[in-house]
């Protein structure tokens, strides 16, 4: 199951236990009072009965928030597994780039030629290293006038398409790296007071 759909699960568990719990304790409340006022044992059984469902009930709502505890958990690990290769790749990126440049400046100030693109590249990267080498390049060419230049195919050519990234999607459509147990939501006492309408 992916967590996302475990997420929708357990914290409509979540929601369905606390509205029991609430419940549970006002009858609690009620009958207790009723108890105090009268005297009446029957009051004292139903509050003592009341409290057993709402242990049973606050020991089922523990164990969901347990399991929505230990699947924000995984979330975070895959969300920040996924952040973390992003970063490693762009560090990546970004040192190749570098080692391009280098070598489109290095190649300009021994005379060769190279592509617009990767010249542009190389001014993009460092507009001073790029005068550099303009300059060195016409010097070297200038000095060697009958030697023939190499010309260099782009090293940008193959440029690889940017990997999209997407922490959220990834993390709720990772499977759950653990067993969901199903949470018995206790049959309780409390009484829902439906409102009959009638449409005249």
């Amino acid at each position: 199951m992916k967590i996302a759909d475990a997420f929708v699960i357990y914290r409509g568990n979540a929601s369905v236990l606390n509205d029991q719990k609430k419940a549970l304790f006002e009858r609690k409340k009620e009958a207790d009072s009723k108890y105090k006022l009268t005297n009446d044992k029957a009051y004292a059984d139903e509050a003592a009965s009341l409290q057993l469902s709402l242990e049973a009930v606050d020991k089922a709502y523990k164990e969901n928030m347990d399991i929505i505890s230990r699947l924000s958990e995984q979330h975070a690990a895959v969300w920040n597994g996924e952040v973390s290769k992003q970063q490693v790749e762009a560090e990546e990126k970004a040192a190749k780039e570098q080692m391009k440049v280098m070598i489109v400046f290095r190649r300009m100030c021994h005379g060769d030629i190279v592509p617009g693109k990767d010249e542009r590249k190389l001014m993009e990267y460092d507009p001073k290293m790029y005068k550099v080498a303009k300059q060195m390049q016409a010097m070297m060419q200038q000095l060697e006038k009958e030697k023939e230049r190499k010309k260099h195919k782009s090293l940008w050519e193959e440029e690889e398409e940017m990997n999209e990234y997407d922490p959220q999607g990834k993390a709720d459509n990772a499977e759950v790296g653990f067993d969901l147990p199903d949470i018995d939501i206790p049959e309780t006492a409390v009484e829902s007071s439906e409102v009959d309408t009638e449409v005249e």
